[in-house]
């Protein structure tokens, strides 16, 4: 009974690693200055670490990212496209309710990719001490 007990315990044990997953949330206040960089930056990320599970939570300026229509002026690149393809991916896109708000924005506004948080700032405390999401911001 004890030698079946501890092969379990093994089994368990080393079985963990493999179940581990790195989680990361992408911060973005201003998509003029952070879109592009940040987009590029995911999709590198996803390339090298294809099982991160990554969200990218928009607060401010940042949830012009996720407008309809909206592009990268300096490049011309259209973000809703890289977003379709990042979402395909599994990486989540959150917009902040309070901007919405602040903003006047109405929610049809936004691609259909773009999820709703209350709070953007709050949202990412969250993720990160409650559900141990790394922090970048790009």
């Amino acid at each position: 009974m004890l030698k079946a007990m501890t092969v379990a315990a093994a089994l368990v044990f080393t079985a963990v690693p493999a179940l581990a997953q790195d989680n990361v949330v992408y911060h973005i206040d201003d998509a003029a200055v952070q879109g592009t960089k940040a987009l590029r930056n995911i999709r590198n990320h996803l390339d090298v670490a294809p099982e991160t599970k990554i969200r990218v939570v928009t607060h401010a300026d940042g949830v012009d990212l996720l407008l309809e229509g909206q592009k990268d002026a300096k490049n011309n690149i259209e973000y809703a496209p890289l977003i379709s393809d990042l979402k395909t991916r599994g990486v989540a896109f959150e917009v902040c309710e309070i901007t919405i708000k602040r903003r006047n924005l109405d929610k049809d506004k936004f691609i259909m990719e773009a999820e709703f948080t209350p709070s953007g700032v709050a949202r990412i405390g969250q993720l990160q001490a409650r559900e141990h999401y790394a922090y970048i911001k790009p």
